[in-house]
């Protein structure tokens, strides 16, 4: 199929020829805090047909957004990790984080939820109460850690070696200080 695009002359335009069809800010989003497999990915977005996200890697791939390795038994096993201009991403991905706090509300019964969504405002929140350090952050039963450097602030998978703090929260305070509530914690 051939490539969508705008047709602008224009910068936006062109950015939103490479991540502006649905589902891949997503994609970005879950590879932001590292290495993923293809059936991780399908478990954490909810909705997204196994066709979609399949041609949204491709397109992904193409375009210098992510890489694809095998690894596992025989190398058979797809993991895709962010590139350099994926990983270029975050502050878009941080904007739209902070646009789409005042766009969340209340948590309806048909929404899909899983704990490392949280990842980008805990990121903000743990940032406005830590000038520097690691924390490694439990939702329920899932693990991640913030690292606040002069860098500025990153999230990855799983707990940190060293953390210099462990912040344990469960689904609702994670998802009330997504909604803007401060952390329930000081340092």
């Amino acid at each position: 199929m051939p490539r969508r695009t705008y047709d602008h002359y224009c910068a936006v335009g062109r950015a939103l020829d490479v991540v502006g069809d649905r589902w891949s800010l997503l994609l970005v989003r879950e590879l932001s805090s590292g290495p993923r497999r293809y059936s991780d990915l399908f478990a954490d977005l909810p909705g997204i047909s196994t066709d979609i996200l399949a041609a949204r890697l491709k397109d992904l791939e193409r375009d210098g957004i992510l890489t694809r390795t095998r690894s596992g038994p025989r190398a058979g096993t797809a993991v895709y990790e962010l590139t350099s201009a994926g990983t270029a991403l975050r502050p878009v991905l941080d904007a739209l984080s902070i646009w789409g706090t005042e766009q969340l509300g209340e948590r309806r019964p048909t929404d899909a939820v899983r704990a490392h969504w949280f990842a980008l405002p805990l990121s903000r929140a743990v940032a406005d109460r830590l000038s520097a350090g690691t924390v490694t952050i439990h939702v329920g039963d899932t693990a991640f850690h913030v690292i606040v450097g002069p860098d500025g602030v990153s999230h990855h998978d799983g707990p940190a070696t060293a953390a210099t703090h462990e912040l344990r929260l469960d689904l609702e305070t994670a998802g009330a200080v997504a909604r803007g509530a401060p952390l329930p914690v000081s340092w």
